[in-house]
């Protein structure tokens, strides 16, 4: 019989968990889904510059997966979505080079894969990336 255990991060999370009845991350024996992770401060407020958003994002999914007892390097899947305009219609330069460094800052030599999707729409009008993951707790002993 699996062990199941969701997790809501304190914050913006409690806010959207009340708000639209969701929880932030859950936990299955070891294996770990979160949901997608905004760069958003606990007041739902997104940063005006873009390498301040995407590094809130991975600062809240470090906080998120925190509420199911796994990390950064547990991590072995992420997706990442970012927004693009039609007249654009690629994600920029500077955004892979932020996620790339930041992949580099936290996850300890570990490279796990990735998905990254161009969109036109997130959750705040104001978003322009959101990060999900998944993760098995203790794979990156």
């Amino acid at each position: 019989m699996s062990t199941v255990t969701f997790g809501i991060t304190s914050g913006y999370g409690e806010k959207l968990n009340k708000a639209l009845g969701y929880s932030s991350a859950v936990r299955v024996d070891d294996r770990v889904e979160i949901s997608g992770q905004a760069g958003v401060d606990d007041d739902l407020v997104v940063p005006d510059s873009l390498e301040d958003e995407i590094v809130l994002a991975f600062d809240n999914v470090e906080r998120t997966l925190a509420t199911v007892g796994a990390t950064w390097r547990d991590v072995i899947h992420v997706n990442s979505y970012h927004k693009v305009t039609p007249e654009e219609g690629v994600i920029g330069a500077d955004h892979n080079t932020i996620m790339a460094e930041q992949f580099r800052r936290r996850l300890g030599g570990r490279e796990p894969i990735w998905t990254e999707t161009g969109v036109t729409a997130l959750g705040l009008a104001e978003m322009r990336v959101e990060i999900r993951v998944t993760a098995v707790v203790g794979s990156a002993a």
